[in-house]
């Protein structure tokens, strides 16, 4: 009989869930965010190979953004943990429970002393539907979308994600979406339909996504603009039954 937590591991000296990239990538896990991220999130953040490519962070990155997200996100990920724990004792015999979100999204490298260094971000969160151009429309459709219950497949998700500038070019984001897509995005939040907006130039970003199956739509602009420069997106598109997921 699996657990709620399937297929999440645990480590055995903290009790904290995580899960594994696959070889050549083990050493590097998915955990849930931690209090103590914030010192580390913030060299992060405040790196243009970083920032200049996603939307949220403020700039300049300071420590009272880094602990107002953290506990947002750690927030959220205890939430959706403590549901599973709490499905554990209501459903012991199963059949395991659709939740909506991923609890484990910080990449994490682990280094030979056992000790891991804080390197990326993975997650998936009900879509906002950038790439609907009309303002009153696509607030429609957010407020639809957030209405369904989890694991409904017509939910529409959209993942984000960073890492580190010193792990670009070895492959660990594509690791990584795949494997939170085959082993929690579809089995355990029922996910069917996932987006990506990716802002236009970001070639390395789009070549990620379309590794693990996501379809280039092309360009739009929807009028965006983030940190006072207007922002031209790229939608990318994954749906179940066009891949081989």
């Amino acid at each position: 009989m699996k657990h709620q937590l399937h297929p999440l591991e645990i480590n055995p000296k903290t009790g904290e869930p995580f899960l594994r990239l696959a070889a050549p990538h083990q050493n590097i896990i998915l955990t849930p965010p931690r209090q103590g991220d914030q010192s580390v999130l913030i060299q992060h953040m405040n790196d243009p190979a970083i920032y200049e490519w996603i939307e949220g962070p403020p700039t300049p990155y300071l420590p009272e953004h880094a602990d107002f997200w953290i506990q947002f996100v750690k927030g959220e990920s205890d939430a959706t943990l403590e549901y599973l724990r709490k499905s554990a004792k209501d459903f012991p015999n199963g059949p395991l429970q659709f939740v909506d979100a991923n609890p484990v999204r910080y990449l994490r490298e682990v280094k030979e002393n056992g000790a891991d260094v804080l390197i990326g971000d993975v997650n998936f969160r009900r879509s906002p539907f950038e790439e609907v151009l009309d303002e009153g429309e696509r607030k429609r459709l957010q407020e639809d979308n957030a209405r369904k219950q989890a694991g409904d497949p017509t939910i529409q998700y959209a993942v984000g994600d960073w890492l580190a500038a010193s792990h670009h070019g070895r492959g660990i984001m594509t690791a990584a979406i795949g494997l939170l897509m085959t082993a929690w995005g579809i089995p355990r939040m029922g996910v069917h339909h996932v987006v990506a907006h990716t802002f236009a130039g970001n070639i390395g970003s789009n070549r990620v996504f379309e590794k693990n199956g996501f379809v280039n739509r092309g360009l739009f602009d929807n009028g965006k603009t983030v940190r006072g420069e207007k922002k031209v997106m790229t939608l990318l598109e994954w749906t179940k039954n066009e891949t081989h997921y």
